[in-house]
């Protein structure tokens, strides 16, 4: 009986590790919870840094600016801008080394003025305006600059003076975030970076193509017509499309809204990326849509199209 019992215990084991691993192929696996996180093909490699480990005015002692005893960086040029996810301010602005670039409140818009000098821009060095230029999901009417009281340019964006962090030492790294309530990243469109207050996953109404599948920025969530889905999710979007349709990551099925759980799972890239799947079709968003609700992915090429909640292209032509 004993023998029986155990070898009765083995089978249903296996089949209910059978039944989560064939629903989108062998190489798909539910996702947990502690996984759930946009990631972009535009995001700066390594650690994202301690969001609010500076972000209080106890942390800025000394000179009152949060970097008390540090040397000022050489003026690095701003290079090309790209944009970061960071899975706590959604997207944030990055200059050509991946370093987050910041505003500051007591900085004006407009007219662009810059009120940090001395000890202050030693903490916060100025990017220079010179050699800046727009990557993709940054409008470059945006970028601007701005004279100092030293008669340097400086680089603006949306007419904000932009700044980096002497404490930020590694691509991606946030630490400048909320010091002294005053510094904040930057956003593409100038604004301060922050996340819109959805789900994972969530549809959303639009006006001309129904109920279709965003992320939580809010951003449109696209399929690409290349893509398969059975026996196992496969993406066909690699390198410089993958820079163009940034992979979305891993989403636990707890943290969606409206969106069919069929199929809702991640799965293992040939470049190492985990990328969410809708009814097991691999899903991206789209770097030319700047701002939540747009939808200029949709039809691109003939191949790109929003997601519809139970994971069809929403107006595809039929196959």
């Amino acid at each position: 009986m004993k023998t029986s019992w155990r070898s009765a215990s083995l089978v249903a084991t296996a089949a209910a590790v059978m039944a989560l691993t064939t629903a989108c192929g062998a190489d798909n696996a539910p996702t947990p919870s502690s996984a759930a996180q946009n990631v972009g093909a535009t995001a700066a490699a390594g650690g994202y840094g301690s969001i609010g480990a500076t972000a209080s005015p106890s942390a800025s002692t000394g000179n009152g600016y949060g970097a008390d005893g540090q040397q000022a960086a050489a003026a690095e040029p701003a290079g090309k801008l790209s944009v970061a996810t960071n899975p706590d301010l959604g997207k944030v602005l990055s200059d050509g080394a991946g370093l987050t670039l910041y505003r500051f409140d007591a900085d004006t818009a407009s007219p662009p003025k810059s009120n940090c000098d001395g000890d202050c821009a030693t903490a916060w060095p100025p990017v220079p305006a010179g050699d800046a230029s727009a990557g993709a999901g940054i409008d470059k009417s945006l970028l601007g600059e701005v004279t100092r009281t030293d008669g340097t340019k400086q680089l603006t964006i949306g007419g904000w003076p932009a700044y980096r962090y002497v404490k930020d030492v590694n691509a991606g790294d946030v630490n400048g975030q909320g010091v002294g309530g005053k510094w904040f990243a930057l956003a593409p469109d100038g604004k301060k970076a922050t996340l819109a207050d959805l789900p994972g996953l969530s549809v959303r109404k639009d006006a001309k193509l129904g109920d279709i599948v965003v992320d939580k920025n809010g951003n449109t969530v696209y399929r690409f017509l290349k893509d398969k889905a059975w026996p196992k999710s496969v993406s066909n979007c690699a390198g410089a499309c993958l820079e163009k349709w940034p992979a979305v990551g891993i989403v636990s099925a707890n943290d969606t809204k409206g969106v069919q759980k069929k199929g809702l799972m991640g799965f293992t890239r040939p470049d190492g990326v985990k990328q969410m799947t809708v009814n097991c079709w691999p899903i991206y968003t789209f770097s030319g849509d700047t701002a939540p609700g747009q939808t200029n992915g949709q039809g691109v090429g003939g191949t790109w199209y929003a997601v519809s909640p139970e994971g069809k292209p929403v107006g595809a032509p039929a196959a």
